[in-house]
């Protein structure tokens, strides 16, 4: 059962402080109390513990400003909810490059929150992921032996949200057979079959790589017949659920854990080839994609948000545990490293092998230097969730008011 929470509203002198260099006076928001709404005892949800900032560390010492940006694209989408129009409207009036600015911007408009997890622990699993750039041809031929594959137009997608709520965020994915609906195929069955036969984006030159481009869920070509690059974006996926290539190697003894990164299950499968589809296959799941122009090199891929992904300041998160879109700190520490990672951060994705509450899939960016950090990046780390003062929690949390 939830509990009544009364929100400190923010001091005016606070708000004229925002407000110092612009045309227009900030009015502090009229405070209220809210009553949340309320979710079966039982369920397997999230718990929010209320903290001040400085139970955030590394808060005062993250600069802000880098983020900025990347909360104003948040803010595109997110500004059509009412909870999301007073913080996001007079974040058009805050100057992003005044790092104290921002810091107090967020303070005024946002409690923060740590993330628990359903069994009462606070800590969980951080990955990384990246944009990577694949080679490829308009057509098949030479090296270039394996598609990237359009969604199917036989795939079905049926969202239940509307009649059970408790799945929101969930979503079924099959194939219409006679009057039924079944599991769409796995990727092995797909694979061996001609299902995707004119399905074909581009064809490129290593299976590998085509296999941890569905793994990223975005990325780029070049090809090399057309001497362009195009971006290939998350479309849709089979349905199936996603499974560890990584862990399946370490079960059948060929990799020890601390080499399953996906630079360990690259060289093991250069050094295996006769058993490269027996390892890929074991996962299942199989994502499909569409072509886009890269119109801004310097722009990532959007995210489940709708919105472009900004590197090192993107995370995916699990949006039936956490809200998608919402700020979220982060404190884990660099690939393979006790060096410290501790920043705000915007959750703005999603992927298949995000599961959990405090669960998280940061995002490096584009290029080799950034996969490196992604592929050897498995640490542990804790989450908050920056959400606004006069918001209740979102469906799928509960308040927890232990110290």
């Amino acid at each position: 059962m939830f509990k009544k929470i009364n929100r400190r509203v923010p001091s005016l002198a606070l708000f004229l402080l925002l407000a110092a260099c612009q045309s227009t006076v900030i009015k502090p928001p009229v405070p209220v109390v809210v009553t949340p709404p309320t979710v079966p005892a039982e369920a397997k949800v999230a718990s929010f513990r209320p903290v001040d900032y400085a139970a955030l560390p590394g808060w005062a010492q993250d600069n802000l400003s880098e983020v900025w940006s990347a909360f104003r694209l948040s803010c595109s989408t997110l500004i059509n909810k009412p909870d999301w129009l007073e913080p996001c409207t007079v974040a058009s009036g805050v100057d992003g490059t005044d790092n104290a600015a921002v810091h107090q911007f967020f303070e005024a408009f946002f409690s923060p929150y740590q993330v628990i997890n359903p069994d009462g622990s606070d800590s969980g699993l951080i990955t990384g992921y990246y944009e990577p750039l694949l080679r490829g041809a308009r057509k098949r031929g030479g090296p270039f032996q394996t598609a990237i594959y359009q969604a199917p137009a036989d795939l079905l997608t049926i969202d239940l949200a509307s009649a059970y709520p408790d799945l929101k965020g969930m979503r079924l994915r099959g194939l219409l057979s006679g009057n039924k609906v079944v599991p769409y195929p796995s990727r092995a069955e797909l694979l061996q079959s001609d299902a995707l036969a004119g399905r074909e984006i581009c064809w490129v030159d290593d299976a590998v790589d085509a296999f941890f481009l569905q793994v990223q869920g975005s990325g780029r070509v070049f090809l090399v017949d057309t001497k362009e690059i195009i971006r290939v974006a998350y479309a849709d996926q089979n349905g199936r659920p996603y499974k560890s290539i990584g862990r399946y190697l370490v079960d059948k003894n060929e990799l020890k854990l601390e080499q399953a990164s996906a630079q360990g299950i690259k060289n093991w499968i250069a050094t295996h080839p006769g058993r490269e589809s027996e390892v890929l296959n074991a996962n299942p799941s199989f994502v499909f994609f569409k072509e886009e122009k890269l119109i801004d090199p310097g722009q990532g891929p959007d995210g489940a948000l709708g919105v472009p992904l900004t590197e090192k300041r993107s995370v995916a998160i699990d949006a039936q545990f956490l809200p998608l879109g919402a700020p979220i700190f982060i404190n884990t520490t660099q690939p393979n490293s006790d060096t410290p990672v501790k920043r705000l951060m915007m959750a703005q994705d999603t992927g298949g092998a995000i599961r959990g509450a405090v669960r998280a899939d940061f995002f490096w960016g584009f290029g080799t230097e950034a996969g490196e950090m992604a592929g050897r990046m498995k640490q542990r780390g804790q989450l908050w969730v920056l959400w606004p003062k006069l918001a209740s929690i979102p469906l799928g949390t509960r308040p927890n008011q232990s110290p």
